[in-house]
């Protein structure tokens, strides 16, 4: 039987205290009822005040008969004397169907599009449960986002978590978009491309402008049918930006785990969702860590990083794209850093590309997939692909220098040498990294445009690639 607790003991934002609690258990889900009379003393005491409000919290802390309780809305409207508060006996669960594809749904997975509610199958925990290491299969296919930067360089494979490392005023919504759009299963790859593919897009703190630009680009590129979208607006509760991304990703493991489906989960932006946190936990009176945030800060960035994968028997499998701003460009900002070491790779974005009009603007020297080498190659991609990336990193690398020395005694006196990498590396800028916003590539493309700048540089420069692969593929230009 459910009870009701009259009253609150105290508000301190978006967090409660609930006195004289009994049975209560940590992430419990609580309705409240609010507004449906006014408080004794005022002058409409015992009178209707309006409809009554119903609100959502869970419970974040325990002490004793005492209960704190996070309410995901606004409190504007409750006082200790207008709300009732009733334990649900269950964490908070979402509803779930095939049927959210094509669907745009709020931070707490309710529809926001006009198109009424989800048919619900199933309900499922949104905390998830941590996944067995032993259930887990190593990553080997890939996904072809169609972005040479990427599908060359720093291939994204089916179960992987590669994080986007930007900054403010760089186009990584752009970016995002644009995986949206063009992503796919490998027909090239070892199973050939089977599977249904999908994609669960999760924006968090973002304004409504942007939010617009992502629905109105899904649509018109005719992607929505394949995606659902979850929205938590910067208008709305700071505290619905933390259940965000752990209700996208629980939808992401029913389509992958029960329906077979191969997901890409895209995150954006993990900063907010950090300073979220950040500001809950000050709320709450939580010694800070590093700048402020939770010393708490690393376990839940990975509690929700790990629960990407493919699980043994399964079809499908979850692959992440969290994307974060780097606040003040600083990659060892705790935010980046912690995510560094959880992920198995990352993308990173240069402004001084991005000043040169190249888009997208990918640093590929600090950018790199730890799986990329086990999902392409002759089975995968292309037996080239993973001599021809090695090379265009080493070449690309020595770019630097050959500018570096430049800035010191001028271009006109580098030697000839010298002078082939920094006419390689300004090629390498606006034809390989650079592409059109709706520019896609297949594999065949990349590396194909990867040997045609290669072949700028003298053949005896190329030390990186196989002897066989090279008489194979230089002449073919």
């Amino acid at each position: 039987m459910a009870i009701e607790y009259l009253g609150l003991s105290e508000i301190n934002g978006p967090m409660i205290v609930v006195e004289g609690v009994e049975g209560a258990f940590y992430d419990e889900i609580v309705e409240f009822s609010v507004g449906k009379q006014a408080a004794p003393g005022t002058p409409d005491a015992g009178s209707c005040a309006g409809a009554e409000q119903k609100k959502l919290g869970r419970i974040v802390e325990i002490s004793g008969d005492k209960a704190v309780i996070q309410v995901f809305e606004s409190t504007a409207e409750m006082s200790l004397l207008n709300t009732r508060t009733r334990l649900t006996g269950h964490p908070m669960e979402i509803g779930l169907s095939e049927d959210i594809l094509g669907r745009t749904l709020s931070g707490l997975g309710r529809p926001i599009d006009g198109l009424g509610p989800v048919r619900a199958e199933v309900y499922r925990d949104v905390n998830g449960q941590p996944m067995n290491p032993c259930t887990r299969e190593y990553p080997r296919n890939y996904i072809r986002t169609g972005i040479s930067a990427i599908d060359g360089l720093t291939t994204l494979i089916r179960g992987q978590k590669l994080p986007i490392f930007s900054g403010n005023g760089l186009p990584h919504d752009e970016l995002a978009a644009q995986i949206v759009e063009q992503a796919s299963l490998g027909e090239d790859s070892a199973d050939g491309g089977a599977g249904e593919f999908a994609i669960v897009f999760a924006a968090m703190g973002v304004k409504y402008d942007v939010a617009e630009y992502f629905r109105r680009t899904f649509e018109e590129c005719g992607a929505s049918s394949h995606v659902a979208m979850f929205l938590n607006l910067s208008n709305d509760p700071v505290v619905e930006r933390l259940i965000t991304p752990k209700v996208a990703l629980t939808a992401a493991e029913y389509l992958a785990f029960e329906k077979n489906m191969h997901i890409l989960v895209i995150l954006t932006d993990m900063t907010s969702f950090a300073e979220a946190m950040r500001e809950v936990s000050s709320l709450k009176g939580e010694i800070p860590s590093r700048k402020g945030y939770p010393g708490y800060l690393y376990s839940e960035l990975a509690a929700l990083y790990e629960r990407a994968g493919i699980v043994k028997g399964a079809e499908g499998s979850v692959t992440q794209i969290p994307i974060l701003t780097m606040p003040n460009d600083d990659i060892t900002h705790p935010i980046p850093d912690l995510t560094g070491y959880i992920t198995e790779g990352q993308i990173v974005l240069e402004r001084s590309l991005h000043q040169k009009t190249v888009y997208p603007p990918i640093n590929v020297l600090p950018s790199l997939s730890r799986l990329m080498k086990d999902g392409i190659g002759a089975q995968y991609t292309r037996e080239d692909h993973q001599d021809v990336a090695n090379q265009l990193f080493s070449s690309y690398a020595r770019v630097g220098e050959a500018r570096d020395l430049a800035s010191v005694i001028g271009e006109d006196e580098l030697s000839p040498i010298d002078k082939k990498y920094l006419e390689f590396g300004l090629a390498f800028e606006q034809q390989f990294v650079g592409q059109g916003r709706n520019e896609n590539r297949s594999i065949e493309e990349t590396l194909k445009t990867g040997w045609k700048l290669l072949r700028i540089l003298p053949k005896e420069e190329l030390d990186r690639i196989d002897t066989k692969i090279l008489e194979k593929y230089w002449e073919r230009g």
